[in-house]
């Protein structure tokens, strides 16, 4: 089987959603995951969101994304943690 080729232009800003338990170390940890994928990317543009009982984190980053295997490699990163419950 043959890739599908990209529907995404690169290099562009692509927003990146981690939800998972609102743990102490939870946003510490995504961040170093998303630094480590996106050297660039800047901590202070990251929007975080508690849920109504205060049990979850929503993360937002918006990475500038140079490539499908970058995107690939953050993504599998990011949901192969253990404190990670969803990314979108």
């Amino acid at each position: 089987m043959s890739e599908q080729p990209s529907l995404i232009e690169y290099p562009c800003d692509f927003p990146i959603k981690i939800m998972g338990k609102a743990q102490q170390d939870f946003t510490q940890i995504a961040l170093a995951i998303v630094k480590f994928h996106a050297p660039d990317f800047d901590t202070a543009t990251m929007s975080a969101r508690t849920s109504k009982n205060g049990t979850y984190l929503s993360l937002t980053c918006t990475i500038r994304a140079t490539s499908r295997a970058q995107l690939d490699a953050l993504y599998q990163a990011l949901s192969s943690h253990p404190l990670v419950a969803v990314v979108l």
